[in-house]
């Protein structure tokens, strides 16, 4: 038998205030002076200095602020590769992503494009990179995604929504820092949050689980069960534990994979632009048959903190919509396999995945 020898994330650093020794941590980094440091950060953090302050240009460093509002596209990350080799001379030494996963999504893929021909949508899938992407650093300002520590860099093509999932993926450098986490606001809060929740019950209720990822994945909702049932953490603390939250979730589908709400998930996010976090809840409102216990604890969460979900966003949708929708969330094949089992496709039929939707 053939085992994946997965990479990690080879350095992190943890620590509220970490992100002041983002300097530090990169300046062995560069290669020259004409070959800048790309930083992309979320739009939100426009004018606030918690972020601004502290990231230190040098030479011809770039700073290009990127909107999280849409979830992250092919088109996107090669107008951002095209306009960085336009504008300098020299290949960038590195590009760093401050922001939620979008923004993850976007430094990871770029990093990825900045070294390899063609197109984003071309490399759409498994292990379809040839070449290692530049050095690239992750800072996540929201916790739950996991993007921080996977393989996979989600993107909306012309086509699928689909990762990059791939060896060269993954960051060279994390930093965690819990405050830059604290003007999340509320819902945003539980959206992703539940991002890492659902990670672990996939994961953990797979037909891919394994002692690897069910280590990591146990430990991911425990720390969900802390922060989002009980009432005994500080808000520090819970920031603190929701960051790892996210780290464990994310590692947890590393030697696994994600399941039903995933792959359902991407199939809105495809077709209406529903974001990722929000796009697992508004799915796994309905998933009782295959995750009974994680949904009842969702509700749970979800009455607790008082969060509405939206409703009958597939109410207005034809035939060919819900079939644009459904191509896209069959072709994930190992989320399928992973949540079912080999045999998924006798179960899961076109007319069962359309049923699902008309409940959204």
């Amino acid at each position: 038998m053939n085992y994946k020898n997965y990479p990690m994330v080879s350095r992190v650093v943890f620590g509220r205030g970490s992100f002041n020794q983002l300097g530090d941590i990169i300046a062995p980094k560069r290669l020259n002076r004409k070959a800048p440091f790309i930083f992309l950060v979320d739009d939100v953090f426009k004018g606030n200095p918690l972020i601004t302050s502290r990231i230190s240009l040098s030479y011809d460093d770039q700073l290009i602020f990127v909107s999280a509002n849409e979830e992250p596209k092919t088109s996107q990350v090669d107008e951002m590769v095209e306009q960085i080799i336009l504008t300098h001379k020299d290949r960038p030494s590195g590009i760093i992503g401050i922001g939620g996963g979008t923004v993850m999504d976007l430094a990871k893929a770029v990093a990825i494009m900045i070294n390899n021909e063609g197109e984003a949508k071309d490399y759409q899938g498994w292990d379809l990179v040839k070449n290692p992407a530049i050095y690239h650093v992750g800072i996540p300002t929201i916790s739950g995604t996991g993007a921080e520590v996977s393989r996979t860099t989600i993107l909306t093509g012309p086509e699928r929504k689909l990762g990059i999932n791939s060896d060269f993926t993954p960051f060279d450098q994390v930093i965690l820092d819990p405050e830059l986490t604290q003007d999340v606001p509320k819902d945003q809060w539980f959206y992703t949050g539940m991002d890492c929740f659902v990670h672990c019950i996939e994961s953990l209720k797979g037909t891919y689980l394994n002692a690897f990822s069910q280590s990591y994945g146990e430990k991911s909702l425990q720390l969900c069960k802390e922060i989002f049932l009980e009432d005994s953490l500080s808000v520090e603390e819970a920031q603190d534990k929701l960051m790892m939250a996210s780290w464990h979730g994310g590692m947890s589908i590393a030697y696994s994979q994600v399941g039903v709400a995933h792959a359902m998930s991407y199939g809105l996010g495809y077709l209406l632009g529903v974001k990722h976090g929000i796009g697992n809840c508004i799915v796994f409102e309905h998933l009782e048959e295959y995750y009974p216990e994680g949904v009842a604890m969702y509700k749970a969460m979800r009455k607790k903190h008082n969060i509405s979900i939206p409703q009958g966003i597939c109410s207005h949708l034809h035939d060919d919509e819900f079939d644009i929708m459904i191509d896209v969330a069959l072709s994930l094949t190992p989320l399928w396999e992973n949540a079912i089992g080999k045999n998924w496709e006798k179960t899961i039929t076109r007319e069962k995945l359309k049923s699902l939707y008309q409940k959204m």
